[in-house]
């Protein structure tokens, strides 16, 4: 665990003010890290270790807060939260920072964004890795409203929904908007074709705990992917695959081959 949280900034972009951090070797290739629902870019990048990771391989190290996430703006509204509206989020980071390509990690509902991302802006994707998602990309990964409700809940005792529990207290854990998150959880769910999915060019990495129950396989997404390649991350369930070494050993030897220096 690293806790060293860093300096974060703000841009606005669509009337929100989004927060990001910029930090490891300036003239390093760029990485873009795009969180998971309910998380933060320090929950999600910073305390697993993967800003120290990936700034010690000499790259630059960007992440975005989410709309409705940590110290981004948090609208209530559903529809903001439809995934190819959070990509333009990521784009316009990049144009506020003036980064014509990066590598574009997302996890979990990052990993949709980056998806919606590389479709709409291939140009501007060196590489792809999606973390906690395979083929519940294109194929859904079950009903989510109760944990909209979850979220709305008059308190986390009276929620008796597995994964409605688990990411209540999680949503309490990091003191987020639990109004904006259950709007997101409701408007951030569209799925992408296969047919889409086959699109995308980029050299794309799929990491998926053995134990997630939520993501769906990421052999089946590889394989619909020109340039896909699947890893199966050992003994991990959704919550804890994102800091496991065997990601990060995996994602730096995939940038070595892929995505250059």
């Amino acid at each position: 665990m690293n806790l060293n949280t860093p300096i974060f900034s703000n841009f606005t972009h669509d009337g929100l003010k989004l927060a990001f951090f910029d930090e490891g070797d300036p003239n390093g290739v760029p990485v873009l890290l795009i969180h998971g629902f309910a998380s933060t870019a320090n929950v999600n990048w910073v305390h697993p270790g993967w800003l120290k990771t990936l700034g010690d391989a000499g790259y630059r190290v960007i992440a975005i807060d989410n709309r409705g996430h940590g110290a981004s703006d948090k609208p209530h509204d559903a529809e903001a939260y439809r995934p190819w509206i959070m990509a333009e989020d990521a784009v316009a980071l990049l144009d506020h920072l003036g980064i014509p390509e990066a590598n574009i990690m997302g996890y979990s509902m990052g990993a949709r964004i980056s998806a919606f991302l590389a479709l709409a802006h291939p140009d501007r994707v060196r590489s792809l890795v999606f973390g906690g998602l395979g083929i519940g990309m294109t194929d859904g990964v079950g009903d989510w409203d109760p944990i909209a409700d979850a979220l709305l809940a008059p308190s986390l005792e009276t929620v008796t929904h597995a994964r409605g529990h688990m990411f209540r207290a999680f949503a309490e854990q990091t003191r987020s908007d639990r109004t904006a998150l259950a709007a997101c959880i409701r408007g951030s769910r569209d799925l992408i074709s296969r047919e889409d999915m086959a699109r995308i060019e980029a050299p794309t990495l799929i990491g998926v705990g053995t134990k997630d129950d939520i993501a769906g396989s990421p052999q089946e997404l590889a394989d619909l992917m020109p340039h896909g390649e699947a890893l199966d991350i050992p003994n991990r369930d959704h919550m804890l695959a994102v800091g496991d070494r065997v990601f990060k050993k995996a994602v730096l030897e995939f940038y070595e081959r892929v995505a250059g220096r």
